[in-house]
Protein backbone atom coordinates (compact mmCIF):
# COMPACT_ATOMS: atom_id res chain seq x y z
CA UNK A 1 0.00 0.00 0.00
CA UNK A 2 2.36 3.05 -1.11
CA UNK A 3 -0.19 5.61 -0.65
CA UNK A 4 1.15 5.70 2.81
CA UNK A 5 4.50 6.09 4.24
CA UNK A 6 6.62 4.84 7.18
CA UNK A 7 9.18 6.23 9.00
CA UNK A 8 11.28 3.84 11.58
CA UNK A 9 8.85 1.08 11.08
CA UNK A 10 5.78 3.21 12.00
CA UNK A 11 2.88 3.87 9.72
CA UNK A 12 2.49 7.72 8.68
CA UNK A 13 -1.06 9.02 8.28
CA UNK A 14 -1.55 12.31 7.26
CA UNK A 15 2.45 13.15 8.40
CA UNK A 16 1.28 12.13 12.09
CA UNK A 17 3.15 8.55 13.59
CA UNK A 18 0.71 6.19 14.08
CA UNK A 19 1.17 5.73 17.79
CA UNK A 20 0.78 9.54 18.46
CA UNK A 21 -2.01 9.40 16.67
CA UNK A 22 -3.94 6.56 18.42
CA UNK A 23 -2.54 8.91 21.58
CA UNK A 24 -4.03 11.94 20.11
CA UNK A 25 -7.12 10.24 19.26
CA UNK A 26 -7.30 8.82 22.82
CA UNK A 27 -8.78 5.57 21.87
CA UNK A 28 -8.58 2.36 19.57
CA UNK A 29 -10.12 1.26 17.32
CA UNK A 30 -10.53 3.63 14.86
CA UNK A 31 -10.85 4.78 11.39
CA UNK A 32 -7.80 7.26 10.23
CA UNK A 33 -8.88 9.65 6.72
CA UNK A 34 -5.91 11.17 5.11
CA UNK A 35 -7.03 14.53 3.42
CA UNK A 36 -3.79 14.94 1.62
CA UNK A 37 -4.57 11.47 -0.08
CA UNK A 38 -8.75 12.58 -1.07
CA UNK A 39 -7.54 15.60 -2.58
CA UNK A 40 -4.62 14.06 -4.48
CA UNK A 41 -6.85 11.20 -5.88
CA UNK A 42 -9.58 13.98 -7.18
CA UNK A 43 -6.91 15.66 -8.50
CA UNK A 44 -5.42 13.03 -10.32
CA UNK A 45 -8.78 12.00 -11.46
CA UNK A 46 -9.03 15.79 -13.33
CA UNK A 47 -6.19 15.36 -15.06
CA UNK A 48 -6.85 11.86 -16.56
CA UNK A 49 -10.27 12.75 -17.68
CA UNK A 50 -11.26 14.94 -20.26
CA UNK A 51 -12.31 18.71 -19.64
CA UNK A 52 -16.56 19.39 -19.06
CA UNK A 53 -16.58 15.56 -17.41
CA UNK A 54 -18.32 16.40 -14.01
CA UNK A 55 -17.04 14.31 -10.96
CA UNK A 56 -20.20 13.37 -8.12
CA UNK A 57 -19.14 11.99 -5.09
CA UNK A 58 -21.66 8.83 -3.16
CA UNK A 59 -21.64 10.23 -0.26
CA UNK A 60 -22.38 6.41 0.90
CA UNK A 61 -19.11 4.98 0.24
CA UNK A 62 -18.30 7.49 3.31
CA UNK A 63 -20.61 9.70 5.27
CA UNK A 64 -18.29 10.97 7.85
CA UNK A 65 -19.35 14.71 7.80
CA UNK A 66 -15.72 15.68 7.61
CA UNK A 67 -15.06 13.76 4.89
CA UNK A 68 -18.18 14.94 3.05
CA UNK A 69 -17.26 18.62 3.59
CA UNK A 70 -13.86 17.87 2.65
CA UNK A 71 -15.21 15.86 -0.78
CA UNK A 72 -17.67 19.04 -1.36
CA UNK A 73 -14.62 21.34 -1.88
CA UNK A 74 -13.23 19.27 -4.53
CA UNK A 75 -15.78 17.52 -6.30
CA UNK A 76 -19.10 18.89 -8.61
CA UNK A 77 -21.26 16.97 -6.81
CA UNK A 78 -22.98 15.28 -4.23
CA UNK A 79 -24.75 12.24 -4.49
CA UNK A 80 -27.06 10.98 -1.61
CA UNK A 81 -29.15 8.20 -0.61
CA UNK A 82 -31.31 9.08 2.21
CA UNK A 83 -32.75 12.33 4.16
CA UNK A 84 -30.08 12.00 6.75
CA UNK A 85 -27.49 11.94 3.95
CA UNK A 86 -29.12 15.12 2.55
CA UNK A 87 -28.79 16.83 5.52
CA UNK A 88 -24.72 15.99 5.82
CA UNK A 89 -24.56 17.28 2.53
CA UNK A 90 -26.51 20.19 2.56
CA UNK A 91 -25.07 21.09 5.72
CA UNK A 92 -21.08 20.96 4.04
CA UNK A 93 -22.22 23.49 1.93
CA UNK A 94 -23.04 21.98 -1.15
CA UNK A 95 -24.77 23.50 -3.91
CA UNK A 96 -28.29 22.25 -4.00
CA UNK A 97 -28.28 22.12 -7.84
CA UNK A 98 -25.73 19.75 -8.12
CA UNK A 99 -26.42 17.43 -5.09
CA UNK A 100 -28.86 14.22 -6.06
CA UNK A 101 -30.91 11.61 -4.78
CA UNK A 102 -31.11 7.92 -5.61
CA UNK A 103 -32.66 4.95 -3.78
CA UNK A 104 -35.37 2.69 -4.38
CA UNK A 105 -37.15 2.88 -1.46
CA UNK A 106 -37.14 7.10 -0.65
CA UNK A 107 -40.15 7.61 1.95
CA UNK A 108 -42.70 10.85 1.27
CA UNK A 109 -41.06 12.60 3.95
CA UNK A 110 -37.54 12.02 1.88
CA UNK A 111 -39.51 13.04 -1.62
CA UNK A 112 -40.76 16.33 0.02
CA UNK A 113 -37.04 16.85 2.24
CA UNK A 114 -35.96 16.68 -1.32
CA UNK A 115 -38.01 18.94 -3.09
CA UNK A 116 -38.18 21.94 -0.67
CA UNK A 117 -34.09 21.93 -0.88
CA UNK A 118 -34.28 22.22 -4.81
CA UNK A 119 -32.10 18.96 -5.05
CA UNK A 120 -32.21 16.88 -8.17
CA UNK A 121 -34.43 13.35 -7.56
CA UNK A 122 -33.87 10.22 -9.26
CA UNK A 123 -37.00 8.35 -9.84
CA UNK A 124 -37.06 5.20 -9.38
CA UNK A 125 -40.68 4.08 -9.40
CA UNK A 126 -44.27 5.46 -11.15
CA UNK A 127 -44.90 5.58 -7.46
CA UNK A 128 -42.38 8.31 -6.86
CA UNK A 129 -44.15 10.18 -9.76
CA UNK A 130 -47.31 10.78 -8.37
CA UNK A 131 -45.97 11.20 -4.90
CA UNK A 132 -43.98 13.78 -6.34
CA UNK A 133 -46.82 15.51 -8.15
CA UNK A 134 -48.70 15.47 -4.60
CA UNK A 135 -46.24 17.73 -3.15
CA UNK A 136 -45.58 19.62 -6.48
CA UNK A 137 -49.50 20.70 -6.24
CA UNK A 138 -49.64 20.99 -2.58
CA UNK A 139 -46.73 23.19 -2.23
CA UNK A 140 -46.33 24.82 -5.13
CA UNK A 141 -42.67 24.14 -5.22
CA UNK A 142 -40.77 23.34 -8.64
CA UNK A 143 -39.64 19.76 -8.64
CA UNK A 144 -36.65 18.49 -10.09
CA UNK A 145 -36.46 14.57 -11.43
CA UNK A 146 -33.92 12.42 -13.44
CA UNK A 147 -35.03 9.04 -14.11
CA UNK A 148 -32.85 6.13 -12.83
CA UNK A 149 -32.76 3.67 -15.38
CA UNK A 150 -32.19 -0.21 -14.78
CA UNK A 151 -30.37 -1.10 -18.34
CA UNK A 152 -31.10 -3.89 -20.23
CA UNK A 153 -27.11 -5.12 -19.98
CA UNK A 154 -24.82 -5.47 -16.68
CA UNK A 155 -21.73 -4.00 -15.82
CA UNK A 156 -19.08 -7.06 -16.72
CA UNK A 157 -17.09 -7.90 -14.12
CA UNK A 158 -18.41 -5.67 -11.13
CA UNK A 159 -17.88 -6.55 -7.64
CA UNK A 160 -21.77 -6.04 -7.25
CA UNK A 161 -24.23 -5.91 -10.47
CA UNK A 162 -26.85 -3.12 -9.99
CA UNK A 163 -28.39 -3.16 -13.43
CA UNK A 164 -29.19 -5.67 -15.52
CA UNK A 165 -32.00 -7.96 -15.61
CA UNK A 166 -34.66 -8.03 -12.63
CA UNK A 167 -33.45 -4.98 -10.10
CA UNK A 168 -34.78 -3.09 -7.12
CA UNK A 169 -32.94 0.09 -8.32
CA UNK A 170 -34.49 2.37 -11.52
CA UNK A 171 -37.21 1.61 -13.58
CA UNK A 172 -36.54 -1.44 -16.11
CA UNK A 173 -35.53 0.49 -19.77
CA UNK A 174 -38.68 -0.43 -21.44
CA UNK A 175 -40.96 1.16 -19.18
CA UNK A 176 -39.35 4.28 -19.13
CA UNK A 177 -40.65 6.05 -22.03
CA UNK A 178 -44.38 5.41 -20.58
CA UNK A 179 -42.57 7.14 -16.84
CA UNK A 180 -41.55 9.92 -19.26
CA UNK A 181 -44.96 10.53 -20.63
CA UNK A 182 -46.54 10.39 -16.68
CA UNK A 183 -43.76 13.02 -15.59
CA UNK A 184 -44.67 15.30 -18.99
CA UNK A 185 -48.46 14.87 -17.86
CA UNK A 186 -47.09 15.53 -14.13
CA UNK A 187 -45.52 19.26 -14.92
CA UNK A 188 -42.76 17.82 -13.14
CA UNK A 189 -38.83 19.27 -14.46
CA UNK A 190 -37.56 16.19 -16.14
CA UNK A 191 -33.69 17.09 -16.48
CA UNK A 192 -32.17 13.76 -17.40
CA UNK A 193 -30.66 10.05 -16.84
CA UNK A 194 -28.93 8.46 -14.46
CA UNK A 195 -27.85 5.03 -15.54
CA UNK A 196 -25.40 2.78 -13.25
CA UNK A 197 -24.83 -0.86 -13.88
CA UNK A 198 -22.48 -1.88 -11.40
CA UNK A 199 -19.56 -1.07 -8.89
CA UNK A 200 -16.38 -2.43 -8.35
CA UNK A 201 -14.70 -3.00 -11.67
CA UNK A 202 -10.59 -3.23 -11.91
CA UNK A 203 -11.46 -3.82 -15.97
CA UNK A 204 -11.69 -0.73 -17.87
CA UNK A 205 -12.75 -2.63 -21.25
CA UNK A 206 -15.99 -3.19 -19.16
CA UNK A 207 -15.96 0.14 -17.54
CA UNK A 208 -16.10 1.36 -21.30
CA UNK A 209 -18.56 -1.26 -23.34
CA UNK A 210 -21.10 -0.19 -20.13
CA UNK A 211 -20.33 3.67 -20.05
CA UNK A 212 -20.97 3.38 -24.60
CA UNK A 213 -23.89 1.09 -24.12
CA UNK A 214 -25.35 3.69 -21.31
CA UNK A 215 -25.03 6.75 -23.34
CA UNK A 216 -26.60 5.05 -26.37
CA UNK A 217 -29.18 3.74 -24.31
CA UNK A 218 -29.99 7.45 -23.01
CA UNK A 219 -30.02 8.18 -26.87
CA UNK A 220 -32.50 6.36 -27.53
CA UNK A 221 -35.10 7.35 -24.80
CA UNK A 222 -34.27 11.15 -25.23
CA UNK A 223 -36.59 10.80 -28.11
CA UNK A 224 -39.49 10.18 -25.57
CA UNK A 225 -38.69 12.42 -23.10
CA UNK A 226 -40.79 15.46 -22.19
CA UNK A 227 -37.85 17.94 -22.19
CA UNK A 228 -34.49 18.29 -23.24
CA UNK A 229 -31.63 16.00 -21.44
CA UNK A 230 -29.29 18.11 -19.07
CA UNK A 231 -28.58 15.74 -17.11
CA UNK A 232 -26.68 12.69 -17.79
CA UNK A 233 -24.58 10.70 -14.98
CA UNK A 234 -22.97 7.34 -17.03
CA UNK A 235 -22.53 6.06 -13.18
CA UNK A 236 -19.30 4.85 -11.27
CA UNK A 237 -18.02 1.40 -11.26
CA UNK A 238 -14.66 2.39 -11.06
CA UNK A 239 -12.81 -0.22 -8.29
CA UNK A 240 -9.63 0.03 -6.32
CA UNK A 241 -7.63 -3.43 -5.63
CA UNK A 242 -8.08 -5.05 -2.28
CA UNK A 243 -6.58 -8.59 -2.71
CA UNK A 244 -3.35 -10.20 -3.97
CA UNK A 245 -2.52 -9.95 -8.28
CA UNK A 246 -5.22 -7.07 -8.58
CA UNK A 247 -3.96 -3.41 -9.92
CA UNK A 248 -4.89 0.28 -9.63
CA UNK A 249 -7.49 0.91 -12.44
CA UNK A 250 -6.06 2.63 -15.86
CA UNK A 251 -8.15 5.17 -16.62
CA UNK A 252 -6.67 5.94 -20.03
CA UNK A 253 -8.94 4.19 -21.91
CA UNK A 254 -11.95 5.23 -19.90
CA UNK A 255 -11.02 9.05 -20.64
CA UNK A 256 -10.65 8.01 -24.29
CA UNK A 257 -14.12 7.21 -24.25
CA UNK A 258 -15.80 9.57 -22.17
CA UNK A 259 -13.65 12.09 -24.84
CA UNK A 260 -15.60 10.75 -27.58
CA UNK A 261 -19.06 10.55 -25.99
CA UNK A 262 -18.74 14.27 -24.74
CA UNK A 263 -18.14 14.77 -28.32
CA UNK A 264 -21.03 13.10 -29.72
CA UNK A 265 -23.56 14.49 -26.87
CA UNK A 266 -22.53 17.83 -27.92
CA UNK A 267 -24.29 17.28 -31.33
CA UNK A 268 -26.99 15.28 -29.93
CA UNK A 269 -27.62 15.95 -26.53
CA UNK A 270 -26.57 19.59 -26.25
CA UNK A 271 -27.94 20.75 -23.07
CA UNK A 272 -26.19 17.77 -21.47
CA UNK A 273 -23.62 17.78 -18.60
CA UNK A 274 -21.92 14.13 -18.17
CA UNK A 275 -21.64 13.13 -15.00
CA UNK A 276 -19.64 10.40 -13.59
CA UNK A 277 -20.46 9.25 -10.16
CA UNK A 278 -17.81 7.87 -7.70
CA UNK A 279 -17.97 6.78 -4.30
CA UNK A 280 -15.32 3.85 -3.42
CA UNK A 281 -12.94 4.87 -5.73
CA UNK A 282 -12.39 8.61 -4.25
CA UNK A 283 -12.50 7.55 -0.80
CA UNK A 284 -11.56 3.96 0.09
CA UNK A 285 -7.51 4.10 -0.96
CA UNK A 286 -7.38 7.07 1.69
CA UNK A 287 -8.25 5.17 5.07
CA UNK A 288 -7.33 2.36 7.50
CA UNK A 289 -8.52 1.00 10.10
CA UNK A 290 -6.59 0.47 13.19
CA UNK A 291 -6.92 -1.69 16.13
CA UNK A 292 -4.89 -2.98 19.52
CA UNK A 293 -3.69 -6.56 20.03
CA UNK A 294 -5.20 -7.55 23.63
CA UNK A 295 -4.03 -11.04 23.53
CA UNK A 296 -1.47 -13.57 21.11
CA UNK A 297 -2.51 -16.80 21.82
CA UNK A 298 -1.83 -20.39 20.20
CA UNK A 299 -4.59 -22.82 19.57
CA UNK A 300 -3.35 -26.45 18.55
CA UNK A 301 -0.22 -24.88 16.80
CA UNK A 302 -1.57 -21.76 15.08
CA UNK A 303 -1.06 -18.78 16.87
CA UNK A 304 -4.18 -16.08 16.81
CA UNK A 305 -3.71 -12.01 17.48
CA UNK A 306 -7.00 -11.05 19.38
CA UNK A 307 -7.81 -7.31 18.70
CA UNK A 308 -10.46 -4.82 20.02
CA UNK A 309 -11.43 -4.32 16.86
CA UNK A 310 -13.54 -6.55 14.47
CA UNK A 311 -16.00 -6.92 12.11
CA UNK A 312 -18.70 -4.98 14.13
CA UNK A 313 -16.05 -2.13 12.92
CA UNK A 314 -15.34 -3.34 9.73
CA UNK A 315 -17.72 -5.71 8.11
CA UNK A 316 -15.92 -5.75 5.03
CA UNK A 317 -12.39 -6.82 6.13
CA UNK A 318 -14.08 -9.72 7.67
CA UNK A 319 -15.47 -10.83 4.65
CA UNK A 320 -19.60 -10.47 5.40
CA UNK A 321 -20.17 -8.20 3.35
CA UNK A 322 -20.68 -9.66 -0.06
CA UNK A 323 -17.79 -11.53 -0.58
CA UNK A 324 -18.81 -14.97 -1.80
CA UNK A 325 -14.98 -16.96 -0.79
CA UNK A 326 -13.12 -14.76 2.19
CA UNK A 327 -10.03 -12.85 1.02
CA UNK A 328 -7.75 -11.14 3.37
CA UNK A 329 -7.64 -7.48 2.93
CA UNK A 330 -4.15 -5.69 3.14
CA UNK A 331 -2.76 -6.06 6.70
CA UNK A 332 0.16 -5.21 8.72
CA UNK A 333 1.04 -4.34 11.86
CA UNK A 334 1.74 -0.17 12.04
CA UNK A 335 3.80 0.01 14.56
CA UNK A 336 6.25 -2.57 13.18
CA UNK A 337 6.00 -2.27 9.66
CA UNK A 338 9.38 -2.50 9.15
CA UNK A 339 9.71 -5.82 10.19
CA UNK A 340 10.11 -8.90 7.96
CA UNK A 341 6.46 -11.14 7.83
CA UNK A 342 7.32 -14.17 10.02
CA UNK A 343 4.49 -17.12 10.56
CA UNK A 344 1.40 -16.92 9.40
CA UNK A 345 -1.54 -15.94 12.25
CA UNK A 346 -4.90 -14.74 12.43
CA UNK A 347 -5.58 -11.72 13.62
CA UNK A 348 -9.67 -11.91 15.58
CA UNK A 349 -11.68 -9.45 17.07
CA UNK A 350 -13.27 -9.38 20.87
CA UNK A 351 -16.92 -10.95 19.66
CA UNK A 352 -18.34 -14.21 20.05
CA UNK A 353 -19.01 -15.37 16.87
CA UNK A 354 -16.49 -17.35 14.55
CA UNK A 355 -17.22 -14.83 12.17
CA UNK A 356 -15.03 -12.53 13.89
CA UNK A 357 -11.49 -12.20 11.81
CA UNK A 358 -9.79 -9.55 10.65
CA UNK A 359 -6.90 -11.57 8.56
CA UNK A 360 -6.64 -15.47 8.28
CA UNK A 361 -3.33 -17.22 8.53
CA UNK A 362 -1.96 -14.02 6.99
CA UNK A 363 2.04 -13.71 7.45
CA UNK A 364 2.74 -10.45 9.30
CA UNK A 365 4.98 -9.19 11.53
CA UNK A 366 5.68 -10.93 14.87
CA UNK A 367 3.43 -9.32 17.06
CA UNK A 368 2.16 -9.28 21.03
CA UNK A 369 -0.11 -7.31 23.21
CA UNK A 370 -0.26 -3.44 22.92
CA UNK A 371 0.55 -3.91 19.02
CA UNK A 372 -1.71 -1.91 16.48
CA UNK A 373 -2.78 -3.94 13.59
CA UNK A 374 -3.48 -1.93 10.68
CA UNK A 375 -6.02 -2.57 7.70
CA UNK A 376 -5.69 -1.01 4.38
CA UNK A 377 -7.87 -0.10 1.57
CA UNK A 378 -10.59 0.92 4.64
CA UNK A 379 -11.59 4.44 3.44
CA UNK A 380 -14.83 2.99 2.30
CA UNK A 381 -18.09 0.98 3.35
CA UNK A 382 -16.48 1.07 6.83
CA UNK A 383 -17.81 2.13 9.86
CA UNK A 384 -21.44 3.34 8.53
CA UNK A 385 -21.22 -0.31 6.75
CA UNK A 386 -20.93 -2.34 9.95
CA UNK A 387 -23.42 -3.79 12.82
CA UNK A 388 -21.59 -1.76 15.30
CA UNK A 389 -24.52 -2.59 18.08
CA UNK A 390 -23.26 -6.04 17.42
CA UNK A 391 -23.25 -8.06 21.14
CA UNK A 392 -22.61 -4.15 22.19
CA UNK A 393 -18.95 -3.12 22.12
CA UNK A 394 -17.39 0.00 22.16
CA UNK A 395 -18.03 2.02 18.84
CA UNK A 396 -15.31 2.80 16.69
CA UNK A 397 -14.22 6.78 16.23
CA UNK A 398 -13.41 8.69 12.98
CA UNK A 399 -10.66 10.99 12.02
CA UNK A 400 -9.84 12.73 9.23
CA UNK A 401 -6.49 13.93 9.65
Amino acid sequence: MDQFQSEGGELMVGGIPLRRLAERIGQTPFYAYDRELLTRRVAELRAALPAGIKIHYAMKANPMPAVVDHMARLVDGIDVASGRELKVALDSGANPHEISFAGPGKRHEELRQAVAAGILINIESFREVSELAAIRQATGWPVRVAVRVNPDFELKSSGMKMGGGPKQFGVDAEQVPALLAEIGQAGLAFEGFHLFAGSQNLRPEAIVEAQRKCFDLALRLAESAPSAVKFLNLGGGFGIPYFPGEQRLDLSSISANLAAIATEAREKLPEAEIVIELGRYLVGEAGIYVCKILDRKVSRGHTFLVADGGLHHHLSASGNFGQVIRKNYPVTIGDRSDAPAGEAVSVVGPLCTPLDILADRMALPEAHPGNLVVIFQSGAYGASASPQAFLDQPRVVEVLV
